[in-house]
């Protein structure tokens, strides 16, 4: 069913999610330029039915005024977007970054739009490559006016209340949570809390992921031990002989378990189609929400040891340890003597 209050909004960056945003708002009534630096991303589009554009210049010719553009983009290469495409703009055009953008720099870009009567908006956007049948929750920053105006976009690109059950005791009934997007606050306020959730994830996914390998080494007094001086015998074999299906506990855990979640489903149906997830090296790269939760948690001076090692196991999994591992083992060979291991 299309929306009763179509907008027109020009999107900046046709990704992953960009693209399925622009999908999601076309399929609600909305009208929609797109613009990539993809000439065959932008065609597909168009395909589709949205308009077209070639450049940042002729994406901005082509909204109606005042315009509303957002930017679906890499953190590192938001602001030399917005340093070409401010100034084609005029005063009351609205600017959103979608994208995970430090917060700070939001509370810095938004004071520099001001000036020019250009409004900045910061919505943290999560749902990654299923949000266009899932839908988005977004996380919303920005002066209420703006925010009010552009509703209309986030209601068509957030969930809604779907068939998830009410929350218990819950009697607020003049917000928007309960449809998948929230105004958290002022500039910044947005992409704060998708850092925050994003830092979260670090450690869901992480407890998740240690618990299966657990599950997966459970079988070690099946394995023929390494006798020596260097090796930490294993104490009690026999309690270590089960050979346990690491997908089937995946699967089970999505039934009815107080973990289940939509990670678990997610990593349920990864090792059901891979079992022992050959096509992954265990690399985990990090986009910066961590690192920024982890210095929001160091500035105020709250505890958060869970997402800190979190973030430094997947500073691990890349290497990133292994100087520090050579300096421990230099350090045993000089005190003790004691040979390192090889393999």
């Amino acid at each position: 069913m299309a929306t009763d209050n179509p907008m027109q909004l020009g999107m900046v960056g046709l990704g992953r999610m960009g693209a399925n945003l622009v999908r999601r708002l076309m399929r609600d009534g909305h009208r929609c330029v797109a613009y990539d630096v993809s000439e065959a991303a932008v065609a597909g589009l168009v395909a589709e039915g949205a308009t077209g554009a070639s450049s940042l210049s002729d994406l901005v010719a082509k909204l109606e005024r005042p315009r509303a553009l957002w930017l679906m983009l890499p953190a590192g290469i938001v602001q030399s977007t917005l340093d070409e495409l401010v100034p084609l703009l005029d005063e009351g055009d609205v600017v959103v970054d979608g994208g995970n953008s430090f917060y700070r720099d939001d509370i810095a870009r938004a004071k520099a739009l001001a000036p020019r009567g250009v409004h900045y908006v910061d919505c943290g956007t999560s749902g990654g490559v299923w949000g266009l049948e899932r839908g988005y929750c977004l996380m919303i920053g920005g002066e209420d006016a703006t925010v009010r105006h552009l509703d209309p976009l986030f209601k068509t690109i957030a969930p809604g209340t779907g068939d998830v059950a009410a929350t218990p005791g819950r009697t607020r009934t003049d917000g928007t949570a309960q449809d998948g997007y929230l105004h958290c606050g002022p500039s910044g306020a947005g992409h704060f809390v998708k850092m925050v959730h994003n830092g979260v994830e670090y450690g869901m996914m992480a407890a998740i992921a240690e618990g299966l390998s657990i599950i997966e080494h459970a079988d070690a007094g099946n394995h023929e031990e390494e006798v020596d001086a260097e090796t930490t015998p294993l104490r009690d074999p026999d309690a270590y002989r089960y050979e346990i299906d690491v997908a089937e506990v995946a699967e089970v855990w999505r039934r009815a378990s107080v973990v289940s979640s939509w990670l678990v489903d997610l990593v349920a149906s990864a090792l059901a189609r891979s079992p022992k997830l050959d096509d992954f090296s265990g690399r985990v790269s990090d986009s910066g929400e961590g690192r920024w939760t982890v210095e929001a948690a160091v500035d105020t001076g709250v505890p958060a040891a869970v997402i800190t090692a979190a973030l430094y196991e997947r500073f691990e999994s890349r290497a990133n340890g292994q100087f520090t591992g050579k300096v421990l083992s230099a350090m045993r060979a000089e005190f003790g003597g004691h040979a390192e291991k090889k393999g």
